[in-house]
């Protein structure tokens, strides 16, 4: 049975259908529908029905159960499916379009926190008892919806052993990359010994022949400018002032990174890498260069 069905039979077995963010349905106390009276309603329509509008009433704990004991669902999930049906009715309804709950009527929204009521006709369809109760059965297993995230948090650390797993192979893929792209680097320079970077207009380079893992050491040439060696890709890694940019070229040279420095105006320093990547591969070095910086890494052009 479908949930606007199940909507329309509580209000036949309780007077009252509460509906969240809407308002009230009421039904006569003296009005019985059962399949005799449905087919005659079928034709007349329901009477006895009425509406109250009320955008501050709260979901029904009791609607909730009812749906959930007959469709064999766990409270949580009834009560979402309640809840998307009625988000889609109040769209509807502040469009100007009347929205019709089967077996109840329609509701047309006539001005803010207004609605106007149309009776409409009863269901000729009548809950299985028997089914009812295979569903409270079946369902008397399942955890309340208290236990509802605890449920599921029991089935998260199930798999939580492979949260460690997938982390160490990410890490060795992306230290392969970097070493790969490393190990190119080096074999396509090896048979250039003049380790001094070629300058631009108005930079200057720190020369490599200078630099050593001692920041008081390094010392400054002004040249005219820096370019990319050809089929190379410049990964800037951070720009900072001097101080700072000298002890991160020193920390880097110490893990064995081919790092570049250079300054433009002896205020801001840039360290960078220059890496034979092509445009394809160039976005995966970039995010594995981010992580292994600890700061993000961007590609100058």
């Amino acid at each position: 049975m479908k949930l606007t069905h199940l909507i329309a039979q509580y209000l036949y077995k309780n007077k009252r259908l509460d509906l969240q963010g809407i308002g009230s349905f009421l039904l006569d106390n003296s009005i019985i529908i059962d399949e005799d009276s449905n087919k005659k309603n079928q034709e007349i329509g329901i009477e006895g029905v009425s509406f109250e509008s009320n955008a501050a009433t709260k979901e029904d704990p009791e609607l909730v159960s009812f749906i959930s004991s007959y469709t064999g669902k766990i409270k949580a999930l009834a009560s979402a499916d309640l809840n998307s049906h009625l988000e889609l009715a109040k769209q509807f309804m502040n469009i100007g379009k009347p929205f019709l709950f089967e077996g109840i009527g329609s509701l047309t929204r006539i001005r803010s926190g207004e609605y106007s009521f149309t009776p409409g006709s009863a269901l000729t369809e009548k809950l299985s008892e028997q089914k009812i109760k295979e569903t409270k059965q079946n369902s008397s297993t399942e955890e309340p919806v208290s236990d509802y995230k605890s449920a599921l948090y029991k089935q998260e650390k199930k798999s939580n052993w492979k949260k460690p797993v997938t982390f160490i192979l990410v890490i060795a893929g992306i230290a392969l990359a970097i070493w790969g792209g490393y190990t190119v680097y080096k074999r396509t320079s090896a048979d250039n010994s003049d380790k001094t970077e070629v300058a631009k207009e108005n930079k200057t380079i720190l020369l490599e022949d200078s630099l050593s893992t001692n920041p008081d050491s390094i010392t400054a040439l002004p040249v005219k400018n820096i370019s990319n060696q050809t089929g190379t890709t410049k990964f800037v890694l951070e720009v900072s002032d001097k101080d700072r940019a000298t002890q991160r070229y020193a920390k880097l040279k110490t893990f064995q990174w081919d790092v570049k420095m250079e300054t433009k105006d002896s205020v801001s320093f840039k360290l960078f890498l220059l890496l034979p990547i092509n445009a394809v591969d160039s976005i995966k070095v970039l995010d594995s260069l981010t992580r292994l910086n600890g700061k993000q890494v961007f590609i100058e052009r």
